[in-house]
């Protein structure tokens, strides 16, 4: 016979291995989807903080489309429902946030992040719940290589690193660039690095390889050593908050050759900051607001409507973003996780505003980019790269 120790022990061992059962199980959702007539989606951006355009650009476009999605009859009879989190623009606040969305709020799919850093943060989160993550924008590759339940719509570093070089190289003839990027920034660091690789692979030269860090007011000595180089161009692949600073500095220092960089221009910030030391410089970015296709004109003419300005690239791809879920689970043969994230992988030549979406075997879309040229503080179409 057993003494009460042993009865006791082997209690609590049983006891354990039930926990354990179900604390896993709470960690893969993977259930049959919504019961009800709405179905939650969950939505993480930064809704202040410095890059707090970003987020609200975003999340307008997000909204816009739910709103049109559910005047049209929802998803199989059920109406969208967002719940947005703010993440400050912090990686820790973004963790925190998908989790709760997760865990609490019960959502059935993530929008979000549009930095790459914070949407490598929440997609080891998402992964790990098997819930479906759509960022809009986050082109660091690394994002869609955490796992199977992760996506994105827009293109990715190496082809935005690939579409500055050809452009630089011949567009604009140039063979000699300098390049100040953010070190603590995942997507600077990763779009100088494909840059360079484009860029020397094409016959230039890299002259200067200049760094900063988020939240820096001050260039001027790393602009120092790369004006004594004579670029012809400096590449800043950062967010508008500091190059619009840098290109001030820029001038200020007497260089005038072009400043290039990415889709993290992309913001009415930038004009305000940069002002006239922006003028003749260009970027990658997602869509234009030119193109005249009817799909693009609406979008943009109703988001007038409701905000009464031009919707930037990072709105496009919010919209975009909502629509291709919503597309997904309206092919899926149900609601679970495992079937929006089927459908999801299996979009294909979807005409979003921001060009046809295809998602290709790494979770990533494919698609065209355009650059941008900024000219009397508007950006001006220049040219469409395709992949």
């Amino acid at each position: 016979m057993r003494s009460f120790i042993q009865r006791f022990a082997l209690m609590s061992i049983f006891l354990f291995s039930i926990a354990a059962v179900i604390s896993c199980t709470k960690k893969t959702n993977t259930t049959s989807g919504p019961t009800g007539d709405v179905i939650m989606i969950g939505e993480v951006g930064s809704m202040t903080g410095a890059e707090a355009t970003f987020g609200m650009s975003t999340h307008n476009g997000i909204m816009l489309a739910v709103e049109e999605i559910n005047a049209s009859g929802g998803v199989k009879g059920k109406k969208l429902k967002v719940v947005s989190l703010d993440d400050q623009g912090k990686p820790e606040e973004a963790a925190t946030a998908v989790t709760k969305l997760i865990t609490q709020d019960k959502v059935i799919a993530i929008l979000g992040e549009v930095a790459s850093t914070r949407s490598l943060a929440m997609a080891p989160i998402a992964q790990q719940y098997k819930i479906p993550m759509i960022t809009p924008s986050s082109t660091n590759p690394k994002v869609t290589e955490i796992g199977d339940y992760i996506f994105r719509v827009c293109f990715i570093d190496p082809f935005q690193g690939l579409v500055m070089s050809r452009f630089a190289t011949e567009t604009l003839k140039i063979k000699k660039v300098a390049i100040l990027r953010d070190v603590k920034n995942d997507y600077s660091v990763g779009l100088a690095s494909v840059f360079t690789e484009a860029f020397t692979k094409a016959g230039g030269t890299i002259i200067d390889d200049k760094s900063y860090s988020a939240g820096d007011i001050d260039f001027k000595s790393q602009l120092t050593s790369i004006r004594s180089k004579n670029p012809e161009a400096i590449f800043v692949p950062g967010y508008y908050t500091e190059v619009g600073l840098i290109a001030r500095q820029t001038r200020e220092l007497g260089i005038t050759v072009p400043l290039m960089g990415g889709d993290g221009w992309d913001s009415p910030k930038l004009k305000e900051i940069g002002g006239d030391a922006m003028n003749g410089s260009y970027f990658s970015n997602h869509y234009s607001a030119e193109d005249k296709s009817p799909n693009v004109q609406k979008f943009i003419n109703d988001y007038k409507k409701a905000h009464k300005e031009v919707p930037d690239g990072l709105a496009a791809m919010g919209y975009d973003a909502a629509k291709v879920l919503a597309d997904a689970m309206g092919r899926a043969p149900d609601l679970s996780s495992a079937a929006i994230r089927k459908a999801i992988a299996e979009t294909k030549d979807y005409q979003g505003v921001t060009g046809t979406i295809t998602i290709d075997e790494k979770r990533n879309a494919t698609k065209s980019a355009v650059v941008l040229g900024i000219d009397a503080g508007q950006f001006k179409y220049k040219e469409t790269i395709k992949p």
